[in-house]
């Protein structure tokens, strides 16, 4: 799968390391950079392209990493045909559906949502808990049902 990554300096090292395993995976990387770290840069300048990417390329996901990752997903969810769902650390408390059974919430982001970025918070989380994240990111399958479909064709207005 194509993946596209981007990040400002508060994930510039992971992001780097991230690479390293999507590719270990059998990932393509597409890194909208930075290439070095810049404490003074500015995350829209890296997200914006990663999400415009992913919005183009539908068959693509997108990686997007800053300090609470939530101006990140705010900035790629701005581009039609985005998805973006933050990650900064496990929940509380266990989610759960309707039924009451136990969802994992980046496994329920694609399931329900068909998520196609995933914006990491790096600031709440390690880069073992970033790798985990990012794995069950990509190896979760959208439901395809109808319900959600119904409801994310709503998202694009």
């Amino acid at each position: 799968m194509k993946i596209y990554i981007g990040t400002d300096h508060a994930g510039y090292e992971t992001k780097e390391k991230l690479k390293s395993f999507l590719i270990d995976l059998g990932h393509e990387v597409i890194d909208k950079g930075p290439t070095s770290f810049d404490i003074n840069d500015d995350y829209p300048d890296y997200i914006k392209p990663v999400a415009e990417a992913v919005s183009q390329d539908k068959d693509s996901r997108g990686i997007i990493l800053g300090a609470s990752g939530q101006g990140e997903a705010m900035c790629a969810n701005r581009v039609s045909g985005v998805r973006a769902g933050l990650f900064y650390g496990k929940p509380p408390k266990n989610q759960t559906d309707a039924s009451g059974h136990v969802l994992n919430m980046i496994a329920s982001t694609r399931m329900h949502n068909n998520a196609n970025v995933l914006s990491l918070g790096m600031r709440f989380i390690s880069f073992e808990e970033a790798k985990e994240a990012v794995r069950i990111f990509l190896e979760t399958e959208f439901s395809d049902d109808l319900r959600h479909i119904r409801r994310i064709k709503k998202l694009d207005y």
